[in-house]
């Protein structure tokens, strides 16, 4: 399977998910004219990584958004939904979203999230300057 990379612009993320090292990364700001348009694909890569995902692999979502608008944050639930749902059938999966601390919306949106998975979920504070 091949690795899925996306570059930022200034209305979407740098998207990053790597089948072999098992890090799934999506960074920058998240508010795509169609955010359907822009996701499907990550849902798409995402859905067919799942299914032929070994055993033995830890999957490491690595989070970092500063916004994300209403559009998007849809679409994103439904890429957590789908990483909740394989981590509810045995496979090993953790979120790590970090966030800047002069951001406080930024850390009610990733508690949001945290609130409606079952996946083990780190929330990590960031210095602007990182």
């Amino acid at each position: 399977m091949d690795k899925l990379s996306i570059v930022a612009t200034k209305s979407t993320p740098e998207i990053v998910f790597d089948p072999i090292s098992g890090l799934l990364s999506i960074s920058g700001q998240s508010y795509p004219e169609n955010a359907y348009k822009f996701y499907e694909p990550l849902l798409n890569w995402l859905e067919d990584y799942l299914i032929i995902m070994q055993e033995d692999t830890t999957v490491l979502i690595d989070l970092h958004l500063p916004y994300i608008n209403t559009s998007s944050t849809k679409c994103f639930m439904m890429l957590l939904e789908k990483l909740d749902n394989a981590y509810l059938t045995g496979k090993k999966i953790q979120v790590q979203w970090r966030y800047n601390v002069d951001n406080e919306s930024e850390l009610e949106c990733a508690e949001e999230f945290k609130e409606d998975l079952s996946i083990p979920f780190q929330i990590i504070p960031k210095e602007e300057s990182q």
